[in-house]
C-alpha cells in the first residue's frame, strides 16, 4: 500500500523490497490449484489473452495445460493442421508455461515450432512468421497458428497467455470464449481429458524457427533502413529486459546501423526499473515513470525508444521533448506515412483509430483527406483490414500499433513496437527533424489537445450496465458548455458495440469503459479548449454516467 504522506516514489529505482521471488512465484505455478468457482481463478481471455498471477491462483500450470488442449481441441475444430509457432518473453512464469504447453501441444500430435536459439521471442516476430507460413491464406489446409506466452507490460508477478490464429493477429470472441469455455470446463473435470506427455518427450518433438533471423532480415521491406544508416541516426533502443533484447543488436549489426542496446540485462525481478506511478515495477514504455532511466539519457541519442516484455509497445524519446505521449506519435507517424512517405500504398488505404484515441488523428486524416476508420479498443479489429491492404495504419492509444509494407502488403497483423521505434528513426532520418518537432507543427495547425485517463469507481452490476448502455440512455443535451454532438455506444467504424459510452462535441469528448480486472470504469477525456476545459470534461463524465446508470 502507498503511504499517501511519503513522497513518491514514481520513476526511482526500484528497492529490495519492491522484487517478486521468483522462486515462490515459479513454486506457486506447480502447486497453486485453481478453485473454479472462483471467478477471479478462472480462464478468461481479455483483449491479449489470459493474465494473472500464480501468486493469486490465476495463471498456474492448471490454467495453462487446460487452456494448451482448449486451443489444440479449437484448431482441430477448424481444420487448422499447419504448425503452431510459440514465443515466450521474459517474465518469470512464462519459461514454466511455455514448457507446460509444448507437453500438451505435442501430446495432441501438433508440429510445434520453437525458436531456434531457445530465446525470447516478441510478439511481432510470432505474427510475421504465422503470415509468412500462411502466405495471405486464412482458407484451406496446412494453416499456421500460434501462441505467444507474455503479460505483455504487466508486473514482473504476473503470466500471460495469448492465441493467435492464421491470420497472424489477437484472437476475436469468436475464439477466445470458446477456448476460455472449453479450459474452465477442463478444470473443473480436473483436467480430465487433458493429453500431455513429459517434456522431455516434448522439447525433443518440436522443429526449430528462426524467428529473429526472418524478422530482422525482413525489415527493409517495411522501414526505410537504407536511409536511416546513410543519414547517421544515433539511436539509443531500451528492451526495458525484454524480448526484443536480442533483436535490436542484431538489427543494428545486420543492417549496419548506429544502435546502441540500452540496457541489455535480463532478469526476472526487472531489479533495475524505476517505478512507474503507483510505485510498482512495471514494463510500460509509455509511462514517463517507467522510461525515466532512458528520459534522462535522451541528449546521448539522436533517438531513443524503449519496448514493454513482448515488444508490441513503443516508447519514442526525443532530445528535444522526451517521452512522447503515445497520442502524439501516432499523429505524427501518420502524418508522416500517409503525407507521401509511402508512395506505392494504395491510394484507398484507410487510417485505423480506436475511439478513445486523440482526436488530433481525426483532425490529421481531414487535413490529408484521407479515410480514416474508428473502432472500438482491441487491435483484433484491425487485423482484417492489415491482412488484405485496406488499412494502410491501425494504431491504438495505449502505444501499440502496426502498418504496411512499403509496397502496400501486410507486415504483422498485430501490434509492433519495434517497427513503430524504427520509424521515429526513418522520420529523423528523411525529414531532419524529430518526431516531437513534427508533433509542434500539428499542432500550430490543428490545436493543442489535453488528453487524461482517469478511474471512477464502479461494481460489477454497475460495469455490466455500462457496457450494455444505448444511446438513449444518455439524457445529457451539453458537455463542459458545449452542445453533445454525439452519443455513441457502438463505434462508427464498424458498427461493432463499445462495450460503454463515447461523448462527443466540437472540441471534447469522453469515453467511459469498465475495467475487466479492478472494480472502476475507465473515463477517457480530451478538450482542444485546455486543460481546465479538460477538468470540467472529465466531471461532468463522472456525472453523465452516473445518471445513465441510474446513480
Amino acid at each position: 500500500m502507498i503511504d499517501m504522506d511519503a513522497p513518491s516514489r514514481a520513476g526511482q529505482p526500484a528497492q529490495p523490497s519492491d522484487l517478486v521471488d521468483v522462486a515462490h512465484l515459479v513454486t506457486a505455478y506447480y502447486t497453486g490449484v485453481p478453485d473454479p468457482d472462483a471467478v477471479d481463478q478462472r480462464v478468461a481471455f481479455g483483449t491479449s489473452g489470459h493474465r494473472g498471477s500464480s501468486l493469486k491462483t490465476a495463471f498456474n500450470e492448471t490454467h495453462i495445460v487446460a487452456t494448451t488442449q482448449a486451443i489444440c481441441d479449437y484448431r482441430r475444430e477448424q481444420g487448422f493442421d499447419g504448425p503452431l509457432f510459440i514465443g515466450r518473453d521474459t517474465h518469470g512464469l512464462s519459461e514454466p508455461a511455455w514448457a507446460s504447453a509444448l507437453e500438451v501441444l505435442v501430446a495432441n500430435d501438433v508440429t510445434v515450432l520453437v525458436d531456434s536459439r531457445d530465446g525470447y521471442t516478441p510478439t511481432p516476430a510470432v505474427s510475421h512468421a504465422i503470415l509468412k507460413a500462411n502466405g495471405g491464406r486464412t482458407t484451406g489446409g496446412g494453416l499456421a497458428d500460434g501462441i505467444v506466452v507474455t503479460p505483455s507490460h504487466n508486473p514482473p508477478a504476473d503470466g500471460g497467455f495469448k492465441y493467435n490464429p492464421p491470420h497472424g493477429g489477437p484472437a476475436d470472441t469468436d475464439a477466445t470464449s470458446v477456448i476460455a469455455d472449453r479450459a474452465n470446463e477442463l478444470i473443473r473435470a480436473e483436467l480430465d481429458g487433458v493429453r500431455r506427455i513429459p517434456f522431455s518427450r516434448a522439447r525433443s518433438s518440436c522443429s526449430s524457427y528462426d524467428f529473429m533471423g526472418s524478422y530482422v532480415d525482413d525489415l527493409p521491406s517495411v522501414v526505410d533502413i537504407d536511409r536511416i544508416r546513410s543519414a547517421g541516426v544515433r539511436i539509443g533502443a531500451d528492451p526495458l529486459g525484454g524480448a526484443s533484447v536480442d533483436y535490436w543488436a542484431a538489427i543494428g549489426d545486420r543492417h549496419g546501423l548506429d544502435l546502441t542496446v540500452v540496457n541489455p540485462v535480463v532478469d526476472p525481478t526487472w531489479r533495475f526499473m524505476t517505478l512507474d506511478w503507483d510505485e510498482k515495477i512495471r514494463m510500460d514504455c509509455s509511462s514517463p515513470s517507467a522510461m525515466a532511466s532512458l528520459i534522462k539519457r535522451r541528449s546521448d541519442y539522436s533517438i531513443a525508444t524503449g519496448n514493454d516484455a513482448d515488444a508490441d509497445r513503443h516508447g519514442i524519446v526525443t532530445p528535444d521533448a522526451g517521452l512522447m505521449n503515445p497520442n502524439h506519435y501516432l499523429a505524427v507517424a501518420i502524418s508522416y506515412l500517409f503525407g507521401g512517405a509511402r508512395p506505392d500504398w494504395p491510394v484507398s488505404a484507410q487510417i485505423g483509430k480506436t475511439l478513445v484515441s486523440s482526436s488530433m488523428i481525426d483532425r490529421v486524416a481531414d487535413g490529408l483527406a484521407k479515410p480514416m476508420v474508428e473502432v472500438p479498443v482491441g487491435f483484433k479489429w484491425f487485423v482484417p483490414g492489415l491482412l488484405d491492404g485496406s488499412f494502410g495504419f491501425g494504431g491504438e492509444e495505449s502505444a501499440g500499433a502496426s502498418f504496411l509494407r512499403r509496397d502496400g502488403s501486410v507486415w504483422t497483423t498485430d501490434k509492433d513496437g519495434i517497427l513503430l521505434a524504427l520509424l521515429a528513426s526513418e522520420i529523423l532520418a528523411v525529414s531532419g527533424k524529430t518526431p516531437s518537432q513534427h508533433y509542434s507543427y500539428l499542432v500550430g495547425r490543428y490545436g493543442d489537445p489535453s488528453y487524461a485517463r482517469v478511474d471512477a469507481p464502479a461494481d460489477r452490476d454497475q460495469k455490466a450496465k455500462l457496457a450494455a448502455l444505448s444511446p438513449d440512455d444518455v439524457s445529457a443535451t451539453e458537455l463542459a458548455g458545449e452542445e453533445i454532438i454525439a452519443r455513441l455506444t457502438e463505434a462508427p467504424g464498424n458498427g461493432a458495440k463499445i462495450g460503454g459510452l463515447k461523448v462527443v462535441t466540437e472540441n471534447a469528448w469522453f469515453a467511459a469503459r469498465p475495467s475487466g480486472t479492478e472494480d472502476v470504469y475507465k473515463i477517457y477525456a480530451e478538450s482542444f479548449l485546455g486543460e481546465d476545459h479538460l477538468a470540467q470534461v472529465q466531471a461532468e463524465a463522472r456525472e453523465v454516467v452516473s445518471a445513465a446508470l441510474g446513480g
